[in-house]
């Protein structure tokens, strides 16, 4: 907070300001007393409210979609089994300065929270009855048998606002992730906590790359939008109607899809 601004607020764009301050109040928070975390401390600990978001809500999702998910912070995707390849790549490149040059080190991938799907033991597979044995089924990344890695189920980038840089490096990994994998792709989704629309339309409009944008109080936004009069709303509306943007709540539940 600065000067009773919130953190999430752009100070120099006055609309920015002024939704960020009703957003604030709605969701029951004084403008106060609380300071503004230096440096790049907010963005971590937005990172970190995310992580332990998804941590506590699909640990009860169990029911709906079996499996054993972590969720992670600081993980390279090459630690996956759609993009192990990529080490063996790097590896490669390190070895050759012209190889290296001509591929960067751009698909080097560390999203900023990530959910990964354990493979799984023959016993837990075949709980019910015998699916698989040594004779079927080698080459799933589902069987831990067959020394597959852990999935990446989905990529999370988690951007307390959104500035142009950001849109950009998001857009980035996302194309990455969908380019450089070998088998189904993640889910590939954004965070943000951004009150301006405008801002967030230029992550959340298009296809083709992130799945969904998720705000983390896309409600009341819609309602502060409403009560300030923004035309902006509309660009809000359009985006929720065109299933580019959703709250935060509705992340678990997509990702038990």
């Amino acid at each position: 907070m600065t000067k009773g601004i919130p953190s999430i607020a752009d100070i120099a764009n006055g609309p920015s300001r002024e939704i960020s301050i009703g957003l604030i109040a709605k969701l029951g928070q004084s403008t106060d007393h609380a300071e503004k975390p230096p440096g790049q401390t907010a963005g971590a600990m937005f990172e970190s409210a995310c992580l332990a978001f998804l941590q506590d809500c699909l640990a009860q999702l169990a029911h709906i979609r079996p499996g054993t998910f972590r969720v992670a912070k600081g993980r390279t995707i090459s630690q996956f089994e759609q993009y192990a390849h990529l080490d063996e790549l790097r590896i490669l490149a390190d070895a050759s300065r012209e190889l290296k040059t001509l591929l960067g080190t751009d698909y080097l991938i560390k999203p900023d929270v990530v959910v990964i799907k354990d493979a799984l033991d023959d016993s837990e597979i075949n709980r019910n009855s015998i699916l698989v044995d040594k004779s079927v089924a080698r080459k799933t990344a589902l069987r831990a048998v067959n020394g597959a890695k852990a999935s990446l189920h989905a990529s999370v980038s988690c951007k307390l606002t959104i500035r142009s840089d950001r849109v950009q490096n998001t857009r980035s990994e996302a194309l990455n992730l969908l380019r450089n994998r070998k088998g189904r792709a993640p889910h590939i989704v954004a965070v943000t906590a951004e009150p301006t629309p405008s801002r967030i339309a230029a992550i959340a409009l298009g296809t083709g790359d992130i799945d969904c944008v998720y705000h983390f109080a896309l409600t009341e936004l819609v309602e502060v939008l409403k009560e300030q009069g923004r035309e902006s709303l509309e660009l809000v509306e359009t985006m929720i109607d065109g299933k580019r943007l959703r709250d935060i709540a509705d992340l678990p539940l997509d990702l038990a899809l």
